[in-house]
């Protein structure tokens, strides 16, 4: 994420341009070079098509890792990962590690169905499962090497004797008795015991790491026989006895007492060998379509704001991020219905990208629900009420947004991007909030900001970094103004923090912005000393997040592909129709569907909401509750009416026969 959320650094020259973009094709290959690299990395990198696959039925357990590749928090715990991956190779038999990139378009829906809300998320999948699982949670924050390898060992001795991992050998401590049954006596193997407090995992590693090696044997022994102890002439622990194939046996002499030291000490034995077994079976990587789109690099100018980065931004925030919560409702679902009413009031987009955001709100508001179901939010956003003139592009494309990597930069960017639009439209356009409720509330922007990234925002770190620049000084700001200010310097404040991290992108380094550059008036000095010259900083700030500086390129395509896209489906409801419809019809029309979409998408609601009565079926067709009264009132209605004209009608045919009577002579 470049500073200021405006692209930071000088873009490349053309030449470097270009051999970005030839490198990058060469080295993705038609697919992005993510945190994890298939075949490269000691770990299994999954997706959609192969996931449940992998974990359903398998011989081993598996530790998975959900995280997104636009995380920077997950950017920096890759290097541990992969180092415990490494660590852990061995152990592949019993325990595996995956990963999955839920930042990946082709996994969201995978990612919705685990239910994971934030990255990165570890969860624990037992061997031989049968049925679709989410996992078991890990539970502790302390995510260091260490306590996660001891994590996976708890994981895997809570597994009945069933469903262990046939090539899991058994973890628990054996009695010394039973150690003293094989001295003296020959084997075709050395059995080695690791004898340690109730405490210590050395033992249960060792075990592990020697799991895939052949003609030995590993056991633990706990330390609390202390005569049996005197007798092996163990005097600290851990220690390991070794019991050699004829018979023998004596203490090892180790420099270290250290997991690492006493396995590579019994893999080194003579006759111990890797044993000669294929690789565990994996579900195949479904082969993509050749020619598969590159991504190549976009030319921009770092002075614009781009509207492809906040209409991607926004793209991201409704379908991938808010598709986390399953269901809307309490303090979520306020903060939902807050930031749609401000952004569609002051997001400075296209007309249909702001009409379906209006169109969003009204929806909202008109929902007097205690909870909504994300699906229903999904159908509108989607525009499955087939209204015409909304849209919001169903792809992303970053250009001021854009990274050297694809895990660089991208939502977060956006994100950024998009608030700061935010604060800006605030202070140069006040009436767009009146009749909200925010009008007198300098802070609007900012604390719905603070709302959303507490229950939305995907990296569970940032969101507490933000809160505590929140807690700290957000009560400060007084006018619309300063909210502008605030949430620069804040950003600033994140810049410094990461530059250097491995979230940074080294195309875009995280500096103070906005750049001398960009903005030499922003930047004085006090006695030799960098200050920023406020009044300045908020005139340019003004400017660059304005209309006037917004840039429409590379989303003219999203508009005319959706154009078609709406064209073909009218001309397919066309052919159905006898005749062209007039203006006047096509709005008719188009109010029709609007109501009857609306009606099943409230009846949808009314069905998430609470208990209520089942439905009632009539050839195949549910009905509501709110159908079948309807139709009692209907039914009702159509039979007095037909009471009144029958009698309207019995009447005047009596008074017709007494006018026109004539006795007979």
């Amino acid at each position: 994420m470049a500073a200021g959320g405006a692209g930071g650094g000088c873009p490349p020259a053309p030449l470097l341009l270009l051999l970005l973009g030839l490198v990058a094709a060469a080295g993705l290959g038609g697919e992005a070079a993510r945190l994890y690299r298939p075949g490269e990395d000691p770990l299994t990198v999954l997706e959609a098509g192969t996931v449940r696959r992998a974990l359903l039925n398998s011989s081993a357990a598996w530790v998975l890792q959900f995280y997104s590749s636009s995380c920077g928090h997950c950017i920096g715990f890759a290097p541990t990962w992969r180092a415990l991956a490494g660590d852990v190779k061995d152990w592949e038999p019993a325990i595996r590690i995956g990963v999955l990139d839920c930042g990946e378009e082709e996994n969201y829906e995978t990612c919705k169905e685990y239910g994971i809300l934030y990255y990165p998320t570890f969860r624990y999948f037992k061997a031989f499962t049968k049925q679709f699982t989410t996992g078991e949670n890990y539970k502790g924050s302390d995510r260091e090497l260490q306590t996660v390898r001891q994590m996976m060992i708890d994981f895997l001795q809570n597994h009945s004797q069933e469903s262990r991992p046939p090539a899991c050998p058994p973890l628990d401590p054996i009695p010394s008795s039973e150690i003293a049954s094989l001295f003296d006596k020959n084997s075709h193997h050395y059995t080695a015991i690791v004898v340690e407090s109730s405490n210590s995992y050395v033992g249960r590693e060792v075990i592990l790491d020697l799991i895939q090696y052949e003609n030995i044997m590993v056991k633990r022994v706990l330390n609390s026989d202390k005569a049996f102890l005197e007798k092996l002439g163990i005097t600290s622990i851990p220690s390991c006895y070794l019991i050699y194939p004829n018979g023998s046996h004596g203490l090892i002499n180790i420099l270290k007492p250290l997991r690492s030291f006493f396995s590579s000490y019994l893999k080194s034995l003579p006759g111990v060998r890797r044993k000669h077994v294929s690789q565990l079976p994996l579900p195949k990587k479904q082969s993509k379509q050749e020619g598969t789109e590159i991504k190549a690099w976009k030319e921009f100018d770092k002075a614009k704001l781009y509207m492809a980065d906040l209409e991607s931004g926004l793209h991201y925030l409704l379908r991938v991020e808010l598709a986390t919560h399953k269901t809307l409702e309490g303090a979520e679902l306020k903060t939902f219905k807050d930031f749609v009413t401000v952004i569609a009031k002051l997001f400075p987009g296209r007309q249909p990208v702001v009409k379906l955001l209006e169109t969003l709100q009204e929806w909202l508001v008109s929902l007097p629900l205690d909870k909504i179901p994300y699906d229903a939010i999904l159908d509108l956003v989607n525009n499955k009420m087939r209204i015409s003139g909304i849209f919001l592009t169903n792809h992303i494309q970053w250009v001021g947004c854009q990274g050297s990597r694809p895990e660089l930069r991208g939502y977060t960017c956006s994100l950024w991007k998009l608030f700061h639009t935010l604060t800006v439209q605030a202070a140069v356009r006040p009436k767009a909030l009146i009749n909200t409720g925010f009008e007198d509330n300098p802070q609007v922007v900012l604390q719905i900001m603070r709302r959303y990234i507490q229950h939305f925002f995907g990296c569970k770190a940032c969101a507490q970094h933000f809160e505590e620049m929140a807690k700290e000084s957000m009560d400060s700001v007084k006018t619309l103004d300063k909210a502008v200010l605030w949430l620069w310097e804040k950003h600033n404040v994140v810049n410094d923090r990461l530059a250097g991290d491995p979230s940074e992108d080294p195309k875009f380094l995280k500096v103070q912005w906005p750049t001398p550059d960009l903005c030499p008036e922003c930047h004085d000095e006090i006695k030799g000393l960098h200050s920023w010259n406020e009044a300045q900083v908020l005139q340019f700030l003004k400017h660059h997040y304005h209309n006037e500086n917004i840039l429409y390129k590379y989303t003219e395509g999203q508009v005319n592909s959706n154009e078609i896209e709406l064209r073909d489906v009218r001309e397919r409801k066309d052919k159905n129709l006898p005749q062209k419809t007039s203006g006047n019809e096509d709005k008719i029309l188009n109010q029709q569907n609007m109501l009857d979409s609306k009606s099943k998408v409230l009846d949808k609601l009314i069905a998430n909401n609470g208990p209520t009565k089942p439905s009632v079926s009539f050839l195949g067709i549910g009905f509501s509750n709110i159908d079948m009264s309807l139709c009692v009132v209907l039914y009702v209605a159509s039979s007095l009416f037909l009471m009144i004209m029958y009698f309207f009608f019995r009447m005047r045919s009596k008074r017709w026969k007494v006018r026109y009577y004539r006795p007979t002579v």
